[in-house]
């Protein structure tokens, strides 16, 4: 993948201020949850770029190969809690919300595990990993993972 444009370069002091509120963000939930969060968006959004990142950062924080491979199936998959399978229906809602689809159940069973802060906290999470994975697709970034580059 050939980088189209440097955003950090393009626009050093919005970008600055976005990195900064995706990092506030992120700190506002629980480390686990956030990086499956954003694992699953960019597999929707077909962010190769994201899903190499956070699949490591998640490695790098202890989740399971896996709860990492079966994200894609999570539905099917008997190894997340309720918790965070409201949060991946959630963010599968939010997501794919331009295809049409109603979000009333998923908000049914985001009620029931997440405060009113954690919804918008999570909301917002979705939202900064969205808008991050149309960046990243549409300038070409690519992040080369730590284990990678020392090899």
């Amino acid at each position: 993948m050939t980088a189209k444009l440097n955003p950090y370069a393009a626009a050093p002091s919005l970008m600055k201020q976005f990195t900064s509120l995706s990092v506030t963000i992120n700190d506002s939930l629980e480390s686990s949850l956030v990086e499956l969060v954003k694992i699953r968006a960019s597999q929707i959004n077909q962010c190769a770029n994201c899903i190499n990142m956070h699949t490591a950062e998640a490695r790098a924080g202890g989740e399971t190969e896996q709860r990492i491979y079966l994200l894609s199936a999570w539905r099917e998959a008997p190894c997340y809690t309720d918790r965070e399978r409201a949060a991946l229906a959630w963010t599968d809602a939010l997501t794919t919300m331009a295809q049409g689809h109603s979000h009333e159940a998923a908000h049914a069973a985001l009620a029931g595990h997440f405060s009113e802060e954690e919804q918008v906290k999570l909301t917002l999470l979705i939202n900064i990993i969205n808008a991050w994975n149309r960046i990243a697709v549409g300038f070409g970034l690519w992040y080369e993972t730590p284990a990678k580059a020392a090899a």
